[in-house]
């Protein structure tokens, strides 16, 4: 199984934007996206490399499982 690596916060935005993540507001350095049917938030910090934790947060509040994570990940 590929390990879920830090990557740089534009990644990430591309990943929720690719999976119909809206951004709403921008709060200091932190971007934070919704997307209907999703009961939390999604909050990307501007970081050069986002923790892997951070990322395995966002992935559960969003729904989305390692597979497609890593899938979407090699499209972008």
């Amino acid at each position: 199984m590929t390990k879920i690596t830090p990557i740089h916060y534009k990644k990430l935005v591309k990943i929720f934007e690719s999976e119909g993540f809206e951004l709403i507001r921008v709060k200091g350095d932190h971007l934070i996206y919704i997307k209907a049917g999703i009961s939390r938030p999604i909050v990307i910090p501007k970081y050069k490399e986002i923790p892997v934790f951070v990322i395995k947060n966002n992935l559960r509040a969003a729904g989305i499982n390692r597979e497609k994570y890593l899938e979407i990940l090699k499209r972008i």
